[in-house]
């Protein structure tokens, strides 16, 4: 099983974004390598270590920054930081040795072909499942890996990322199954190329036809150990307002986007600071998306949420959304009743609380869907806002966490792949960085640095209304992948198997 392991991990080490070397291609080593085990291990429970152990060093390769969060945010020793990237790789090593179990009966039962289409539609359904339960954590979604190479994700606009992962899984899996010169393994190479002849189709067609606007975007660079300092908060908001203003001198600005908690205060009370953000939205003439904590009061008790405002010139902060879907000890403590000894990686008082709607907040023609920080992982949360009649989305984050690491581009190639699926321009505002104009066929087409004060600005149609396939038929497709993995893992039980396992080659 060495050979296996081992192509699978460096495929998801390289495939991924990573400080070394990346080559996106290479993360079909991933499946073909777990196809090939599949059809090695003699039992369910061999296949399940192999794919423990590919899975959980290719995961902690790609993982790794998670300890600088922890270690310089949430101020624990080196001695307890550096376990936390081993055990979230292990819980994703966990699904992938589940995927592996369940797939080697069928490289011993099935024929070649429904084999494909089992360890297609299995595959979707692991990342649905690492993406939906106990929260989610979808990071290692495979199509993420291709996102430097926009000609080779946009079926996810019809499949969605977590079903095109599913096909490319299926074509990997008919070339080990054909033992690699075969019908079979033909169908995987041409299934591959028709994705790549698409992608090349759909980037040389026009964009759909929208409404044109000029949207900045400033990226403030604060340093995270004094954002939350109250000494520093005026020098936080001057910086902001400088920026803005050399951006909105520029040309005539039809939106301005500021980061996750760019406003480290609570913009509600209405103080002096909170007054000058007003007052240059009114005398600019331009709205302003911000982020800044909130609250809510609850008798003698306070309710916190990360908040989005969108700061206009006639109503001032009218319109929130609030983060819906929180980080598991960074805004608030799974089962805190029963853990009283952990607390927060973020700064302020209590736990945060999720908030409730997803409609867009909406100024004359804009309808901006929000995404805050890593909400822009989820298809889910992008789908609901523009079912709420989203038509551009705007991902406002604070990467300071992540230090200088691989996390910030792959927080960006994630979000990318939300621009592919919903049709929908992407607008993403960081602290630190990355920001970026991102289009709806997964184009970055203006990009800042890290760790840099810094403004972008893009020009031209970016209001868009059409639907994409998968955003019309995301339940079809995933219940679609749901059935293929139903019915033939009944043939597996059912069939006898009728082939050796075959050595890696």
């Amino acid at each position: 099983m060495f050979a296996p392991i081992t192509l699978a991990v460096v495929g998801t080490w390289i495939g991924f974004a990573n400080p070394a070397y990346r080559f996106p291609g290479l993360i079909l080593l991933f499946p073909l390598a777990m196809s090939q085990a599949a059809f090695t291990a003699k039992t369910p429970g061999a296949a399940a270590k192999a794919g423990l152990a590919a899975g959980t060093l290719g995961a902690l390769g790609v993982l790794y920054w998670t300890a600088i969060p922890i270690r310089f945010y949430g101020h624990l020793p080196w001695l307890l930081a550096l376990p936390m990237p081993v055990l979230l790789s292990l819980a994703m090593g966990a699904y992938v040795a589940l995927f592996a179990a369940l797939l080697q009966p069928a490289a011993h039962r099935l024929s070649p072909l429904p084999f494909g289409l089992y360890a297609g539609g299995l595959w979707t359904l692991v990342e649905i499942g690492r993406g939906t339960l106990f929260t989610g954590f979808p990071w290692l979604n495979l199509t993420a890996a291709l996102t430097p190479w926009p000609f080779a994700v946009q079926g996810a606009s019809i499949l969605g990322a977590y079903a095109l992962a599913g096909l490319l899984t299926a074509c990997m899996a008919w070339i080990v199954a054909g033992r690699y010169f075969s019908l079979t393994s033909l169908l995987g190479v041409l299934v591959l190329v028709g994705l790549g002849v698409y992608g090349n189709l759909e980037l040389k067609r026009p964009l759909p036809e929208g409404p044109a606007i000029r949207v900045g975007i400033v990226q403030g660079n604060v340093d995270q150990s004094l954002k939350w300092d109250p000494d520093y908060q005026k020098a936080t908001v001057d910086a902001y307002l400088d920026l803005s203003a050399k951006q909105a001198a520029e040309a005539a600005t039809d939106l301005l986007v500021w980061p996750e908690t760019a406003m480290p205060f609570y913009l509600q009370d209405g103080d002096v600071l909170a007054a000058s953000v007003v007052r240059f939205v009114r005398e600019r003439g331009v709205p302003l998306v911000t982020g800044s904590p909130a609250y809510t009061r609850e008798g003698e008790g306070y309710f916190l949420f990360n908040r989005v405002y969108l700061i206009t010139p006639d109503a001032g902060a009218a319109t929130h959304y609030d983060k819906a879907h929180l980080v598991p000890f960074g805004e608030y403590i799974p089962f805190g009743k029963y853990l009283p000894f952990l607390t927060k990686l973020a700064h302020g008082v209590g736990d945060f609380m999720p908030g409730q709607n997803a409609a867009p907040l909406r100024h004359g023609n804009l309808a901006l869907g929000l995404l805050i920080c890593y909400e822009a992982i989820f298809p889910e949360l992008a789908q609901a806002s523009v079912e709420a009649g989203a038509n551009i989305l705007v991902n406002v984050s604070n990467d300071a966490w992540f230090g200088r690491s691989s996390a910030p581009l792959q927080h960006l190639d994630l979000a990318a792949l939300r621009a592919v699926e919903q049709g929908r321009f992407l607008i993403r505002a960081t602290n630190t960085g990355i920001s970026a104009v991102i289009d709806p066929r997964g184009r970055v087409l203006a990009q800042s640095g890290l760790f840099a004060a810094e403004t972008l600005a893009y020009s031209g149609t970016v209001l868009l209304s059409e639907q994409t396939v998968f955003h019309r038929h995301r339940g079809l497709i995933h219940w679609t992948c749901a059935g293929i993995v139903v019915v033939l893992g009944a043939l597996t039980m059912l069939s006898v198997p009728h082939r050796r396992p075959q050595k890696f080659r």
